[in-house]
């Protein structure tokens, strides 16, 4: 028996539309908030080269202090979470894409950018106390681990290669 005899077929087709419009309202807000994250993420490092390079500066650093402890609680950490949940809410919407490997390297390349944003607010609180434990060059090199990981991820949600 056809599934649209056992449920309408008009309330089948509305049901199916109702559940694609929500995944890509969905897909909509999770890629609004990657773009606010890796914005974070992308600056977060650079200010550290000018806080470690200004650290004899006492007005410098305080000011830096400020600029990454704002950038990291009201701008990355919420950024991550929303990206999360809309993430959760499309594979929800989805469950086969947990069957893809393509998904799966794109997890764990999200697994590396929260290991990223953890050491970014260690990173931060020990600035924050003068422990200077990164050079300028090493903050310079963490910096573009972003980059990296934004590259595997933007191939494997469009290309999609395995």
């Amino acid at each position: 028996m056809p599934i649209w005899r056992v449920f309408g077929r008009k309330r089948l087709i509305l049901h199916f539309q109702g559940r694609f419009n929500m995944y890509l309202y969905f897909k909509a807000f999770h890629i609004i908030s990657v773009v606010a994250w890796f914005a974070a993420l992308f600056y977060i490092f650079r200010l550290f080269v000018y806080h470690v390079k200004f650290k004899d500066k006492p007005d410098c650093a305080e000011a830096y202090t400020i600029m990454e402890y704002k950038l990291i609680y009201m701008i990355s950490h919420p950024a991550m979470l929303s990206t999360i949940v809309f993430g959760v809410l499309m594979v929800l919407q989805n469950p086969l894409l947990l069957k893809q490997g393509w998904f799966h390297l794109k997890l764990l390349s999200m697994v590396f950018l929260f290991g990223y944003q953890f050491f970014a607010g260690y990173t931060r609180r020990k600035f924050a106390k003068g422990n200077y434990f990164l050079s300028e060059k090493a903050c310079r090199i963490i910096n573009e681990v972003p980059t990296i990981l934004l590259i595997i991820i933007v191939v494997c949600a469009v290309a999609k290669p395995f």
